[in-house]
């Protein structure tokens, strides 16, 4: 279990494997882009890629597994739509990571600096 908290939500080895993989690919980053900047059809996205429907299709549902968007239907059509929170989840996730790092270099600064100190 990763030990980040956004919102008393705990981020599980799963989730974090699902973001990571969704973010991997450059059209679902792109895919992302697109629907946190607007609501689009998943037809609509289809459009901006030179790949199959069917393809596009697949990398929004790799998104849609990872909390990344949400769908709703109006009618016939599939609309989705970026998650501002699923982001703040992952930014989180990544902050975390860096307070570690931080720390570390902190310390070894610390160590440094008395080593000097001490010559």
């Amino acid at each position: 279990m990763v030990s980040c908290r956004t919102d008393e939500v705990a981020l599980d080895d799963d989730e974090v494997d699902r973001l990571f993989r969704a973010l991997a690919d450059v059209t679902r980053r792109d895919i992302l882009r697109r629907t946190l900047a607007g609501e689009s059809t998943v037809s609509s996205l289809a459009d901006h890629y030179d790949m199959s429907f069917a393809a596009v299709r697949k990398h929004v549902n790799v998104l849609e597994e990872a909390g990344l968007i949400s769908d709703h239907r109006i009618g016939r059509e599939r609309r989705v739509r970026g998650d501002v929170d699923a982001i703040r989840r992952a930014q989180s996730l990544l902050d975390g990571f860096e307070d570690i790092w931080r720390g570390r270099i902190d310390r070894l600064d610390a160590l440094l600096a008395e080593e000097q100190h001490h010559e």
